[in-house]
């Protein structure tokens, strides 16, 4: 398993694994309209000019990813994380969790969001340090829970290392 940038050729099958991770949501909520399932390659490349996305190469392919930003408050904005159904439950997310946190050693805080109804999701978050602080609802089918974790002070990650690749 190798860990590394997403390049800018590489955003088509990008796409291709978000359509496909992000069905098993969709059926979930009865919900095909989700953004991750409508997103363009148009709109992910804009998307992905402005984050920093990495993904999981195994077999020669891309079989997860996640990005993320700072906003203007230094807080780290993840979303999209994904693993490819054949690939599933066996550690794929919690790597890209833990290596797309390490890409923000400057981060006061990091936040995400999933589905209510995702327990698995919220697991794993909360496995990862995550907890719940707000509830918002999308749609009379989609409720979302928006989880944060701020890092220990003491262990922030060292800045100069670099974001190669990991194997």
């Amino acid at each position: 398993m190798t860990i590394r940038y997403v390049r800018p050729d590489e955003y088509p099958e990008l796409l291709e694994l978000q359509k496909l991770a992000y069905i098993t949501e969709a059926e979930l909520y009865g919900d095909y309209t989700i953004p991750p399932l409508t997103q363009t390659l148009d709109d992910l490349t804009a998307e992905c000019a402005q984050k920093t996305v990495i993904a999981v190469i195994e077999d020669g392919r891309l079989v997860g990813s996640v990005r993320a930003c700072l906003d203007d408050n230094k807080a780290c904005l993840v979303g999209r994380l994904m693993t490819h159904p054949d690939y599933r439950r066996r550690g794929i997310g919690r790597e890209l969790m833990v290596r797309i946190e390490s890409e923000f050693p400057g981060a006061v805080r990091f936040e995400l969001f999933t589905g209510e109804k995702s327990a698995g999701n919220i697991r794993l978050y909360e496995q990862l340090g995550y907890v719940i602080f707000k509830k918002l609802r999308l749609n009379d089918k989609i409720d979302l829970v928006f989880m944060e974790k701020y890092p220990p002070p003491d262990t922030a990650p060292d800045s100069s290392e670099s974001a190669g690749e990991i194997e």
